[in-house]
């Protein structure tokens, strides 16, 4: 029994199975369903620490593959670790590099020992074993350590899959016994591809070293959002009931409903960013493309309603010159709006959870949201 970390479930819906938790953590409580902003290199693009509190961040990912390539885990851990070297006070995640390995395919070379590439900086030539994973991630000092796992892409055959399945329980075993910290929890994750029996299998494998979390990979990697939708409710009677369960790298709103209708409590995705440097932001009808002519003399905020700092203080119309004159506060402004959009829609999962009108809330939210 860790001390460090324990999860409570204060409602489920009887109806979907959603859940209104806490997940308390060294660095501080986490109140979920929660979308975790994505800050790669130390950093959420664009943000300060200041911007992501106000817009109610709870928790922030780092990039193990990324920080081990530049600066390097033992500069972050001289500098007293990732919090400290970011002015970060609250939990953070590290991704432990597999994702970024996977789409390096062709820089790539997988055994039983680990993984060799070759650094998309440099070109040199890198090793990561499971044990140096997890020996990165201890020296950056983060809440949640991910095992190494091998990730297959959606067009995977089923031998593809099953091997990347039998290399990612073996890498959990060996990340398993490598992680001795008591501040930090690992995370098995749960692979096998579109393949439901592959999946229900990973799950029996990740079970046993499934202390405080588990989660969920290798999908919204190419298939249809059908496909991991029902990929994610076969899984959902299978998951562990009284721990976190994060599903890796998904972000769109419209996903985060459906998966926290499937008992999802944890998500997290670049992509509110990367479509703030495009000129997009989040709606609660879908997408405004804010380079579109027709706001060009549009005086009123990107939504009506939002609490965000770029709504309460500017205009579609402010916003679309400073996009369209390639200022960076137009990508600043659309990230932080975007951001709170998410951070918002979990709090209102949330409510809706412990209010007991999750079904409804899901079903108005998603016949106006047209992504």
């Amino acid at each position: 029994m860790n001390k460090e970390f324990w999860f409570e479930i204060e409602k489920e819906c009887p109806q979907t199975g959603a859940r209104a938790g806490t997940f308390h953590t060294p660095h501080g409580d986490i109140l979920t369903p929660v979308f975790m902003p994505v800050g790669t290199q130390a950093t959420v693009k664009g943000l300060t620490v200041e911007m992501l509190n106000e817009l109610k961040a709870q928790i922030i990912l780092s990039n193990t593959y990324h920080l081990f390539l530049r600066p390097g885990e033992e500069i972050v851990k001289k500098a007293g670790g990732l919090h400290k070297f970011m002015n970060w006070n609250k939990p953070i995640l590290t991704d432990s590099g597999g994702f970024q390995v996977f789409s390096l395919a062709k820089l790539r070379k997988l055994t039983d020992d680990g993984v060799e590439f070759s650094s998309h900086l440099s070109g040199e030539k890198k090793f990561i074993s499971p044990e140096k994973c997890i020996e990165i991630q201890n020296a950056l000092g983060s809440d949640i350590v991910m095992q190494l796992d091998v990730c297959s892409d959606a067009n995977a055959s089923y031998a593809e899959a099953v091997e990347a399945k039998r290399k990612t329980k073996l890498w959990l075993e060996r990340c398993y016994q490598a992680q001795k910290n008591p501040k930090q929890m690992l995370f098995p994750i749960i692979q096998g591809g579109v393949y439901k029996d592959l999946r229900r299998e990973c799950i029996n494998d990740c079970l046993p070293y499934a202390k405080c979390g588990i989660a969920i990979g290798g999908l919204s990697v190419g298939e249809e959002k059908e496909v991991m939708y029902d990929i994610l409710s076969d899984m959902q009677p299978f998951l562990p009931k009284n721990q976190p369960r994060y599903l890796m790298g998904v972000g769109s709103p419209d996903c985060l409903i459906e998966g926290f209708a499937r008992g999802i409590d944890m998500m997290d995705c670049v992509l509110p960013t990367r479509i703030a440097r495009n000129g997009t932001a989040f709606v609660s009808s879908g997408r405004l493309v804010i380079k579109n002519a027709k706001y060009k003399e549009d005086f009123s905020p990107l939504e009506e309603g939002c609490d965000c700092y770029a709504c309460k203080h500017y205009t579609r119309a402010y916003i679309r010159h400073l996009i369209v004159a390639g200022e960076m506060l137009g990508a600043t402004l659309l990230s932080i709006h975007n951001l709170r959009f998410l951070t918002r829609l979990s709090e209102q999962a949330r409510l809706s959870i412990l209010n007991g009108t999750f079904p409804e809330f899901k079903e108005n939210f998603l016949s106006n949201f047209k992504y």
